[in-house]
């Protein structure tokens, strides 16, 4: 029958069991604190065999929980980084919006210096009746009727 590890190697199976001793002792008293009982008294050890195999299972346990730590970290730390990429994508198509809102700002003030320069030419009083020709506005149709054509005479050639 083969024999654990820590059974062939004296010292090293007394480090293991001074792991667990102390482990021990300070669950008890957290548990002992916890219901409200005296902490200031002798705490019996336990027997080599399970102070070692307490001890295992401690660090295995310990392992564990620092590879969870540890991918934890791990995600956390990656998600933050999406999330900064995200936030420069963002910030990123914003400054898109502002420059376009910039380029459309200027280019509605040219149109109004078209606008302004096209009345100033053409002499109306700014609106939207400059743009049809005068025969379509309504004061200079009402004011000069179209004359009728006159009847065509022959010229003596």
């Amino acid at each position: 029958q083969a024999q654990p590890w820590w059974s062939t190697r004296g010292h090293e199976r007394a480090r293991v069991a001074s792991v667990d001793e102390a482990n021990h002792r300070l669950a008890t008293n957290m548990q002992r604190r916890l219901i409200g009982r005296a902490t200031d008294i002798h705490i019996r050890p336990l027997n080599e065999e399970k102070a070692i195999q307490a001890a295992t299972d401690l660090l295995g346990e310990l392992f564990i929980f620092l590879v969870a730590c540890a991918a934890i970290i791990f995600e956390v730390h990656r998600s933050g980084k999406s999330e900064a990429r995200k936030e420069e994508a963002r910030n990123k198509a914003l400054e898109e919006i502002k420059e376009k809102m910039e380029e459309l700002k200027r280019e509605k003030q040219m149109m109004k210096l078209r606008v302004a320069e096209v009345e100033r030419v053409t002499g109306a009083g700014g609106g939207w009746p400059w743009v049809l020709p005068r025969a379509f506005t309504s004061s200079a149709a009402q004011a000069e009727p179209e004359p009728e054509p006159a009847a065509q005479q022959p010229t003596a050639a």
